[in-house]
C-alpha cells in the first residue's frame, strides 16, 4: 500500500491511496466466487456457470461490490497506519479501479494540534461554605407562606413531615447547605476549565462545530415549540438563533477537544464520561487555596 498525505490546513488532510498487490486480485476472485454460488444463469446449476459467463452478466455488479468492500477497508488501514486521529467521515474522490489496482483520494478533519500548557496544579479559591439563622427562617417562611399558615410550630413541621420544628430547621440547613456546596463546585469546574482553555488558540474542526450548533438550534427549537411559538416562527427566527448559539457552539467543542487532549495524557478512557473523568481528575491535581 501506497499512501501520501499532504496537510491542507491545520485541521484537514488529503490522502491518497493506491493498492496494486494481490489485495485486489484475491477481493475480485472472492466477490466472483459468491457471485457463482447464487447467480442464475441460463443453461447452468448454480455454481457451476463458467467464469468468462459470469464476467460478461455481472461484471458491473462485481465492480460496485468490490468497492463497497475493499475501500473502507484500505481507509481504516491506512489511517490507522499513518495515526491520524480523524474526527469526521472521509470524502471520497478520484476513485480508480481495475483487476490488479485500485487508487483513490480522501479528504478528512483531523483532531488539531492543541497547545496544552501546564494543566496541572491549577490555583483554586474556595470558601468555607456556612448557612446563617436568616437563611434557615427565609426559607421556611417561604414554606409557611406556600402553606398559606402564619404560624411556625411543630405543628407545622409534623404537616411537612418532620417530628419537630427543630428538625425541619436542621433538614433546611442541609438542604441549603448542599445547594451551596453544590454550586460552589459548579463555578470552580466551570474555573479551571476557563483557566486552561482562555488562553489556547487553535483552529476548531467546522466539522464538530457545524454538528454541535446544529444540536443546540434543535433543542432551542424545541425548547420554544413548549412554550407555544408556532412552527412558522419559528422557522422565520431560525437563522438568528443559529448565529446567536454559534459563538456557544466554539466554546464547547473547544472545550470538548482540550478536555480530549487531557485525557489522551492522562490514559483517562475516551467514554461518554470523559469530560466528567477529566474535570475530577483537574481538581485532584489543583491548588486549592482557602479564601475565607
Amino acid at each position: 500500500m501506497k499512501i501520501e498525505v499532504k496537510k491542507l490546513d491545520s485541521t484537514k488532510r488529503e490522502i491518497n491511496i493506491e493498492i496494486n498487490d494481490d489485495t485486489v486480485k484475491n477481493k475480485f476472485e472472492d466477490v466472483f466466487a459468491r457471485i457463482a454460488k447464487e447467480a442464475k444463469v441460463a443453461g447452468f446449476r448454480p455454481g457451476h456457470a463458467p467464469r468468462d459467463i459470469l464476467e460478461k452478466h455481472y461484471s458491473s455488479s462485481a465492480h460496485e461490490q468490490v468497492l463497497k468492500e475493499l475501500v473502507p477497508d484500505v481507509y481504516n488501514e491506512a489511517i490507522k497506519k499513518e495515526g491520524l486521529d480523524v474526527i469526521e467521515l472521509p470524502q471520497i474522490t478520484d476513485v480508480k479501479l481495475d483487476r490488479i489496482k485500485l487508487t483513490f483520494k480522501a479528504i478528512v478533519e483531523v483532531s488539531p494540534e492543541i497547545p496544552l500548557k501546564n494543566y496541572k496544579r491549577q490555583k483554586i479559591d474556595y470558601k468555607n461554605i456556612t448557612v446563617t439563622p436568616e437563611e434557615i427562617k427565609r426559607n421556611i417562611d417561604s414554606l409557611r407562606e406556600s402553606r398559606k399558615t402564619d404560624v411556625i410550630d411543630d405543628r407545622f413541621a409534623r404537616s411537612l413531615g418532620y417530628p419537630n420544628l427543630a428538625e425541619l430547621e436542621k433538614a433546611v440547613e442541609r438542604q441549603i447547605f448542599l445547594q451551596k456546596e453544590n454550586q460552589q463546585r459548579e463555578n470552580l469546574e466551570n474555573g479551571i476549565v476557563q483557566n486552561i482553555t482562555g488562553e489556547l488558540d487553535f483552529k476548531l474542526p467546522q466539522s464538530l462545530v457545524d454538528r454541535q450548533l446544529q444540536d443546540l438550534v434543535r433543542r432551542a427549537k424545541m425548547d420554544l415549540a413548549l412554550k407555544g411559538v408556532v412552527r412558522e416562527e419559528i422557522e422565520k427566527h431560525e437563522k438568528k438563533i443559529s448565529d446567536d448559539l454559534e459563538p456557544q457552539a466554539r466554546k464547547q467543542v473547544k472545550v470538548y477537544l482540550v478536555l480530549a487532549e487531557i485525557a489522551k495524557k492522562e490514559n483517562i478512557p475516551m467514554d461518554d464520561n470523559m469530560s466528567a473523568r477529566v474535570i475530577e481528575f483537574l481538581l485532584k491535581e489543583a491548588d486549592w487555596q482557602l479564601t475565607n
